[in-house]
């Protein structure tokens, strides 16, 4: 088999309502789709979606990196896949968003050929997987009317943005625990707000609050600091930000500095560097969560499949879609609540609508 030509679309979702967090606000979902055809007939799909204040790309940056990428890809065998993402990674190190919009359509063939779901054809089967829901930075108010809607929906559990300053964090995270009561755990995401001691001060005061974890609290580069948070506070430590690849899981097995890691496929680059992060994690006993940057169902519904694949990721926070305004996958996972079904078809088992396709900006590289 041989890749033929290779379409780029620049895949732009509304959201409902900018949506905030420490680092910034997002207006819109900007996202890359990667198409790949083979002499086959048989095409891939992949999504990445660039957050520039964390992975460091655009959309344009993106589109511009992947019209090289898709250059290097011409003529090679798709089902090589370590072949086409070593070629690719040592031409352009970094982009990990772009590359990984090519590793997922690589794999998306690969199962299609294989005529298994994307789950199978990784080594797992079909399991229950649960996502939260996220509340991003508001005013307390807003915070706990999002809360009581999330928990009314059946949530169970909630993600809550913090990343400000001492009292606030602590007055958002207080005021939403009262209204929802102790029950459902709060799951916490400074994204790299705080300084070690605004960290261990707000984890402190929460620790007793039913926090689950909280997320990358200080910069990502910033080792020691977290490993001495997560010695002065009883809430777990888990590292987003600071974990890209497996040479950084491996520092952060090393230096003890975190109890969980935050695996996501437009930041480690696709499912080919997510199992080597995973498996450094399980070897050293480290729980992992699958999460999402502003992915639409077609990119999540590949992240759920790694996620079932792997039994160690124990944590889902695939909410990503529910911000969109517009939904232009066909297929996919869809959810019950916030029960996540994957589909069986092979593959991904997700497409763009034509529909929507037709209107998004395209090069085609053959």
């Amino acid at each position: 088999m041989k890749i033929t030509a290779i379409k780029l679309y620049r895949f732009d979702i509304p959201l409902k309502a900018p949506i905030a967090i420490s680092l910034g606000t997002i207006e819109n979902a900007r996202n890359i789709l990667v198409e790949i055809q083979t002499d086959e007939r048989i095409t891939g799909w992949g999504e990445g979606s660039p957050f520039w204040m964390i992975v460091g790309e655009t959309q344009a940056s993106g589109l511009a990196a992947a019209d090289d990428m898709a250059r290097l890809l011409i003529g090679r065998d798709p089902l090589d896949i370590e072949g086409c993402i070593g070629a690719v990674t040592r031409y352009l190190p970094g982009h990990p968003t772009t590359r990984s919009a090519f590793d997922m359509a690589l794999h998306d063939i690969a199962a299609k050929t294989a005529g298994m779901p994307l789950y199978q054809f990784l080594g797992g089967s079909k399991r229950s997987l649960i996502t939260d829901e996220t509340i991003y930075i508001s005013s307390p108010e807003r915070m706990v009317d999002d809360a009581l809607r999330i928990q009314a929906k059946g949530a169970e559990a909630i993600k809550v943005k913090l990343g400000t300053t001492l009292r606030d964090d602590i007055g958002r995270v207080e005021a939403i625990r009262k209204a929802i009561g102790d029950t459902i755990p709060i799951r916490t995401d400074a994204n790299q707000g705080w300084d070690v001691v605004t960290a261990s001060g707000v984890l402190r005061a929460i620790g007793d609050w039913n926090v689950q974890y909280c997320e990358q609290p200080i910069k990502r580069h910033d080792i020691a600091g977290l490993r001495q948070i997560r010695r002065n506070t009883t809430v777990p430590i888990m590292a987003d930000e600071s974990l890209f690849d497996s040479t950084d899981a491996i520092r952060l097995v090393r230096e003890e500095a975190v109890d969980y890691f935050n695996i996501k496929l437009s930041k480690s680059g696709g499912i080919f560097d997510a199992l080597k992060i995973n498996a450094i994690a399980e070897a050293a006993g480290i729980p992992c969560m699958i999460g999402c940057m502003s992915e639409s169902r077609l990119a999540l519904t590949a992240n759920a499949h790694y996620a079932a694949a792997r039994q160690n990721v124990r944590f889902c926070d695939l909410d990503g879609c529910f911000e969109h305004a517009s939904d232009p996958i066909q297929g996919g996972i869809t959810y019950s609540g916030y029960q996540i079904e994957l589909p069986d078809a092979p593959g991904i088992g997700a497409e763009v609508d034509p529909a929507f396709l037709r209107q998004c900006p395209v090069t085609t590289i053959t």
